[in-house]
């Protein structure tokens, strides 16, 4: 009896990571993880070294982590790993508020974001 297994969500030449709660809005959150999809893994790591973004350095370890469990659990080759895909979601708000003149206050809402890195091992070229 039990519990059927989970279909996986990945195929075979590929690893995911997932980040949660990232303290930024999706939309500045969406301009580096454009940056980095469809780039070699090796490459888009240097290139979130050198980005100025502060949320850059959260999604170099979100990248970090993806090709480790494509090495580690999935047995794949780290120097033909690619960004497959880098999908970013809106999660939750804080709202706070700010006073303002004559008694008022105006709504501040902080955003944060999740996002979802897929690395793939490219095709051998013929």
């Amino acid at each position: 009896m039990g519990q059927k297994a989970n279909k996986k969500r990945t195929k075979e030449n590929e690893a995911r990571a997932y980040g949660k709660y990232l303290r930024t809005s999706p939309r500045k959150l969406n301009l580096v993880a454009q940056m980095i999809r469809g780039k070699n893994a090796g490459r888009a790591l240097i290139d979130l070294d050198f980005n100025a973004r502060r949320i850059s350095g959260e999604v170099k370890k979100v990248l970090q982590s993806a090709i480790a469990n494509a090495e580690n659990n999935h047995g794949l080759d780290v120097d033909r790993l690619v960004v497959a895909e880098a999908t970013v979601g809106s999660t939750l708000k804080m709202k706070r508020y700010h006073a303002r003149a004559r008694g008022r206050a105006a709504p501040v809402v902080k955003k944060f974001s999740n996002l979802t890195i897929v690395v793939r091992e490219a095709q051998e070229e013929a």
